[in-house]
This record gives C-alpha cells, structure tokens and sequence, in this order.
C-alpha cells in the first residue's frame, strides 16, 4: 500500500513528505500514526520540521504541529523551507566555530533551553544558547549573544561604552535589543505561538553609531572572526 507520509531526518531536524494528491485528513492520520509508531526513537527530542511534497497553508501547518504533538514527546521549535535545510546547517556550523575563534579566553558559556516570559538569563562571558527567547524574556551578557534558536525577546550585549560585541540568532525578531550604548526596538508585534513560519538568521551590530541587524553571510562572520 502506498505511504500518504514519508518521514526523514536531517541533523537537527525531520522533513515530512506528504503526497501532494492525498486528502489533507489522511495526511494528518497517518502523521499522527507514524509519530506514535516513532514516539519511543524521538523520546523528547526538540528539532526543526520541514514539510515537503505540497503546499501548506499556515492553519494546515499548525494542524500537522498539533498532530505531531500530540502523538508523541517531540517538540517542534521551528518550521523550515526544503532549501533553507542546508543553509542553516551551514549557519550553525559557522555560528559555532566564530563561537570559539573569537574568544581570547575562549571561557564562553554554554546554555541548553527556552526561556520562558519573565525569565531572564544573565552572564559575564559570551554565550551560546541552543533554544528560544521567547517574548518577555531576556538574555544578558557582558560579551556576545549566540542563539542557535529564535530571539523574539529581549538580548543585551556587551557593557556601558563597549559597542563591539554582537548578537547572532537563527531567527531574529527581538522586542528589544541593546549593543553597549546603543538600543534597538523591534517593530513587530511577537507572538507567544512557539512555531515561527520562517527561519531568518540575523546578527545584530553596532555600525555608524546604529543598532543594524543583517543576514548571515560568510563575509559578515569573516569581519568579526578577523
């Protein structure tokens, strides 16, 4: 019998084939099927989902999160496009080595988890975060900000006439941002929904006396690894 759904993993992540011809109800079953079938392999894995084989509408995609949710202890924290898969493997990859090339000390901090509205998370060193700043929390850091996750909070870097320092996230949709001096207000109003429809890796900088945030390209890690 044909398979309406096709599950494969990528580091860090699982894409979901579904046949473009099959009726949406006997997608989302046979998600949840598969799933309960693969609940012990997942356990309580957080990972990044990418939906391919046909086009989705955002209701349709919060309805495969829901199913995939509730027929098994994975935790979706982002949905991303089939090109974009590759291109945030790359982003961690580099985001990882800048993490280490650009510490004298190489004393960074490492943290694993989601902070939660009012939580805030406060360190001396640099940091890198695998998870999410979700709205209301914030991360402080007297040196540079990595978040291997979504920053939809708030994040400060570096201290009081210490503009140098930076702030990298897979996706980049502060409410607000400080870089030493400088502030930066984001202009989007956040939600509290965990998923995001889109990845967009950004790193915040100070540059000509303004908080800029620009996409991740090897030029722009090569001028702070420098």
């Amino acid at each position: 019998m044909k398979s309406n759904v096709v599950l494969k993993s990528f580091q860090n992540g699982i894409s979901i084939y579904m046949d473009p011809d099959a009726d949406f109800k006997d997608i989302l079953s046979e998600t949840a099927l598969k799933f309960r079938e693969s609940s012990k392999f997942f356990k309580n894995a957080k990972m990044a989902v990418s939906f391919e084989g046909r086009n989705l509408s955002s209701e349709e995609e919060l309805l495969l999160i829901d199913t995939i949710h509730a027929n098994s202890y994975v935790y979706i924290v982002c949905i991303v496009g089939k090109d974009e898969d590759d291109h945030n493997q790359r982003f961690i990859r580099a985001i990882e080595q800048l993490s280490y090339e650009n510490k004298e000390d190489n004393q960074g901090k490492f943290y694993r988890g989601t902070l939660k509205n009012g939580q805030i998370l406060e360190v001396e060193s640099s940091i890198v975060m695998i998870g999410d700043v979700n709205p209301g929390a914030m991360i402080i850091s007297q040196k540079d900000i990595i978040i291997i996750g979504g920053l939809y909070g708030e994040a400060y870097a570096g201290g009081r006439e210490d503009n140098s320092h930076f702030v990298v996230a897979l996706n980049m949709a502060p409410e607000r941002l400080k870089i030493g001096d400088y502030r930066y207000q984001g202009t989007e109003k956040n939600t509290r929904w965990p998923i995001k429809p889109k990845i967009l890796p950004k790193m915040a900088s100070v540059r000509d006396e303004h908080i800029v945030l620009e996409p991740i390209t090897k030029e722009l890690l090569q001028t702070f690894s420098n």
